[in-house]
């Protein structure tokens, strides 16, 4: 279920709050072979089907950063500020890739705000960390520290 927010003081009285889970995603082949023609990471781990089937993980993973963008697709699920004039990702303090994504596995996220603060001009900037885990694993396969800033 999605939380909502209708102004900066809102997120502020929200640190400490965690958000989720989100539900499952599969991360299918076809998305990893788009990430890496859009970003011209070909690595054979993530591509090369029958090379990766004898690399370290028995077959094709996930780039981090197709993993880290998945942030951006689950984080709307989770939080949200129809108020809002404007939301813009400003960037990442902190991001950790504690486990592969293998090729047909699903993946999830949760959210907890650490931190809000106005930043002038009716805007307040939030730090959310996304933690994605995979099905079936106790260790997540993505921790990021998000900052937005959401303009009011």
């Amino acid at each position: 279920m999605t939380e909502s927010f209708a102004s900066p003081q809102a997120f502020q009285a929200a640190v400490g709050r965690t958000f989720g889970p989100t539900g499952w995603l599969t991360i299918e082949q076809a998305r990893i072979n788009a990430f890496a023609d859009a970003t011209d990471d070909q690595q054979w781990i993530h591509i090369d089907l029958a090379r990766a089937a004898q690399g370290p993980f028995g077959g094709t993973i996930a780039h981090g950063f197709l993993t880290l963008a998945l942030a951006y697709h689950f984080l709307p699920q989770l939080i949200e500020a129809p108020a809002a004039k404007l939301c813009i990702n400003y960037g990442c303090d902190r991001v950790r890739f504690p486990a592969v994504v293998r090729v047909g596995s699903q993946v999830r996220a949760r959210a907890e705000i650490l931190a809000a603060g106005e930043v002038g001009g009716g805007a307040v900037q939030v730090k959310t960390r996304v933690t994605i885990e995979v099905q079936g694993s106790e260790k997540p396969v993505c921790v990021a520290d998000t900052l937005s800033r959401y303009y009011f």
